[in-house]
């Protein structure tokens, strides 16, 4: 029988945001427990692109997915925090006395002051192929998600796809594989334009062989490993491709998943929240990251972490709301430096 865990502020989701909200939490002084459906901490950073570079966090130049998780995982070491990992939260109910009961999966109960809804896109899963016989290559040689890179190397691998995430791993790529296709449905592109011309002029080097307007009409493999794919195009023409790995990037199925039945105010799959506490239409639920909206949202890991900071605040003073919740600075407050694990 699972013991209800009693704790200041749950967070529904370990991606960056989440991450932060722990930190910035402790830094006033609360503890957190962070709950998660995927089985390591990083939401996005760690299922989708551990390996690629983010320039547009402040005062790091360069860092990938993973280190930058990795960071915050050390950034937040100082602080009484629990995780729970590849388990869901099945229940949130909010309590006569203003406390939640969250429930998961898997059975765990625990009971906060506030809750923190940090869950980026939601629960979300790739759109995978729809032939019968793909998921006897998933993982082997068919992907939807890229955890090590390496095994690339020297390899016939094809990509489909036309948006950010095929893109960025054919540039990746382009260096690396000994032959490179990317095949895309349409000749126009959701990625970034920078991207798709970097892309063709690679295509003129004879690094990325692209074909456009052009459909899977089938894949053949033998056990776990593919041979080859059979690719038409607009023109009722087939071709077969012989590759040894395919890259699958058809993008994101977004899912709310229980969080649309917790009874907020949903905006097309995102929590609508003010901006002055990043609280949802129900007192005490805050909602923070990509899984948030308000007008002029935009969905920036940086617009995550201040929306974090703010939270926090709010939090402080819901829970205690006969203290004045003072700003310090960790330069110089010595109640942080003590937060924080410094010695003095």
């Amino acid at each position: 029988m699972n013991k209800l865990k009693k704790t200041d502020v749950v967070i529904i989701g370990a991606g960056p945001c989440g991450l932060f909200q722990v930190f910035e939490l402790g830094l006033l002084g609360l503890k957190a427990e962070i709950i998660d459906s995927i089985r390591q901490p990083g939401g996005q950073c760690s299922e989708l692109y551990p390996d690629k570079p983010i320039y547009d966090i402040p005062a790091i130049p360069v860092c990938t997915g993973e280190e930058l998780i990795d960071n915050l995982l050390k950034q937040i070491e100082p602080f009484d925090y629990g995780m729970t990992l590849s388990d869901e939260v099945s229940e949130l109910e909010k309590k006569e006395d203003g406390t939640f009961y969250i429930k998961t999966m898997s059975g765990k109960e625990f009971q906060s002051s506030a809750v923190v809804i940090a869950g980026g896109v939601g629960s979300f899963q790739p759109r995978k192929l729809k032939f019968g016989n793909a998921p006897d290559y998933e993982g082997s040689s068919l992907h939807y998600r890229i955890k090590d890179s390496s095994i690339f190397n020297n390899k016939k691998v094809a990509i489909l796809g036309g948006g950010d995430s095929a893109l960025d791993w054919a540039l990746d790529l382009s260096e690396k594989t000994a032959e490179l296709t990317l095949i895309h449905r349409r000749n126009e592109y959701r990625a970034f334009p920078d991207s798709v011309m970097r892309a063709k002029k690679l295509s003129e080097q004879g690094k990325i062989n692209i074909i456009e307007n052009a459909k899977m009409h089938a894949i053949n493999g033998k056990d776990s490993q593919l041979i080859s794919i059979l690719v038409g195009n607009n023109e009722s023409e087939e071709f077969t491709i012989k590759i040894d790995h395919l890259l699958v990037f058809y993008g994101l199925a977004p899912k709310l998943g229980p969080i649309a039945e917790w009874g907020l105010d949903i905006n097309r799959k995102t929590i609508n929240v003010d901006t002055e506490k990043f609280q949802t239409s129900t007192e005490g639920i805050y909602a923070i990251g990509d899984i948030n909206y308000y007008p002029g949202k935009k969905k920036l890991i940086l617009s995550g972490f201040h929306e974090a900071a703010l939270a926090a605040f709010a939090i402080k003073q819901r829970i205690e709301p006969d203290k004045k919740v003072h700003l310090q600075y960790t330069t110089t407050s010595s109640i942080m430096h003590e937060r924080l694990g410094l010695k003095e």
